[in-house]
């Protein structure tokens, strides 16, 4: 296979890939280790929800402190995403795409071995660092993969598997832990990634390198205001922290101004001014945030209030399989609908359903039978997988095609923002209110979820600059 892949084509130091994409099979072996990479970075962020009572209760951690395995992750991502997708214009996509690949398999070992709490949160913030390469430059390989006119589809079958791989993470746990101990959630990445690694090498794309420094100046500020901010509301879930977490934020507020002054005198800011300029597109990661707070606010949440019902870490993630089955299985239907309907419509009515999926979660009875929660996590799903395809198709679609390498980067800060945020407000709450904490959350998210579709429907009002494609 790999003798295949090795021919002149695939030579990883040969010449840059063609225009118009890769030649088969190339391209197929290109998207697969592209997939497989996305698939691995998207699922940790919340393979780890169903087994946190458990990594808690092993490790000494409290559930307010748990909570950092899944935030440790995502902080390393988001403060370095938009940094590394602006240096992999710069050298080039494949090498940052995978250098990450490699360190997020070496920190997947140093989790599955880590022999302390404190351990696995710093073998989690490396495994972080590793998946940020990986993100921040996806959208761009795909479109180096595939030719013009396949490129739609190919984003299609990427976003898909972004989503999916995002909500499939309580399955995934549940059968991992079904056969094996909470550690094989991360060790399982470790021969995946090996594999990965061999496919990449010899058939991910070149391209060509921008010829512009990097602005370290800009990428430290980007990496202090999220850091700051995010690690600030993460210690507000600790009764002794709160002035520490405040002057946090605070902190995080002022590189966040001055970050936007500096940015705004570069021709190739790392935030893009430019596209949160257009209305559609401004509007669609807002949307994108609103949900992704939502649903991850539910996914950390709900495995800890199923197994105050009496259920194990196996049964919790076997009773959350529904959401991302749904997920999947509307997936197509939603892709056929934004053909024909705004994306505002979608994923206002998606928003609505899934708002009161969460509702009907928040107030389900303590001797409710498995059929009837079952068919609320459907609920959920249903209207998630109707909102996502379609806000991230409007999304691309709204910015220039010129512009798609940051539209992607945008597409992924957005769905972290919110993942993260969701994660660190259930801690919070765990801590205002620590017997009842997850079913608050439950009755944020479907709040959240609510806000989410009225921004959505509001983008029918919305009208893109005429700079790439009809809107929609």
């Amino acid at each position: 296979m790999i003798a295949r892949m090795s021919s002149p084509t695939a030579a990883p130091h040969g010449p840059a890939a063609p225009p118009d994409g890769l030649p088969v099979p190339r391209r197929y072996w290109a998207i697969a280790a592209i997939l497989l990479a996305i698939f691995m970075s998207v699922l940790d962020s919340t393979i780890t929800n169903v087994a946190l009572p458990t990594i808690g209760r092993d490790l000494g951690a409290s559930p307010a402190v748990s909570i950092w395995v899944i935030n440790a992750y995502q902080l390393a991502i988001l403060v370095l995403l938009l940094p590394l997708a602006a240096l992999g214009e710069i050298i080039g996509y494949r090498r940052v795409s995978q250098a990450g690949l490699a360190l997020f398999t070496l920190a997947s070992l140093a989790c599955a071995v880590a022999p302390s709490f404190v351990t696995l949160s710093m073998a989690r913030v490396l495994q972080g660092v590793g998946a940020s390469g990986i993100m921040s430059v996806n959208a761009a390989l795909v479109r180096f993969t595939y030719p013009q006119r396949y490129l739609g589809r190919a984003l299609g079958i990427n976003a898909f598997v972004v989503g999916s791989s995002a909500a499939v993470g309580p399955t995934v746990a549940s059968a991992v832990l079904a056969v094996a101990h909470w550690r094989w959630l991360f060790g399982i990445n470790v021969p995946i990634g090996i594999i990965t690694v061999l496919i990449a090498r010899y058939s991910l794309p070149e391209s060509e390198p921008a010829r512009r420094p990097l602005h370290y100046t800009a990428a430290l500020l980007y990496a202090g205001t999220f850091g700051l901010a995010l690690a600030g509301l993460q210690s507000l879930a600790h009764d002794a922290a709160t002035p520490h977490a405040l002057a946090l934020i605070a902190c995080g507020i002022l590189l966040g101004v001055l970050l936007v002054r500096y940015e705004s005198a570069h021709a190739a800011p790392l935030i893009p001014f430019d596209l949160l300029r257009i209305p559609l597109f401004s509007m669609s990661v807002a949307t994108s945030v609103c949900a992704f707070v939502a649903q991850m606010s539910a996914l950390v949440s709900l495995p800890f209030e199923i197994q105050r019902m009496g259920h194990s870490a196996v049964e919790t993630g076997l009773l959350m399989t529904p959401w991302p089955l749904a997920i999947a299985l509307m997936a197509p239907v939603a892709g056929r609908l934004a053909d024909r309907y705004p994306a505002g419509l979608l994923g206002g009515v998606g928003l609505i359903v899934m708002a009161a999926g969460l509702g009907l979660l928040a107030f389900f009875p303590a001797g409710g039978t498995a059929a009837a929660f079952i068919w609320r996590m459907a609920l959920c799903g249903a209207g998630f997988g109707l909102f996502q395809s379609p806000n991230n198709r409007a999304m691309l679609a709204a910015a220039p095609r010129a512009r798609s390498g940051s539209a992607g980067g945008m597409l992924s800060t957005a769905r972290l923002v919110g993942q993260a945020v969701g994660a660190a407000g259930v801690a919070i709450l765990f801590r205002l209110n620590p017997t009842h904490g997850s079913r608050s959350a439950l009755y944020l998210a479907a709040a959240l979820a609510f806000l989410a579709s009225l921004v959505s429907l509001v983008r029918l009002t919305a009208h893109k600059r005429p700079a790439g494609g009809a809107p929609r």
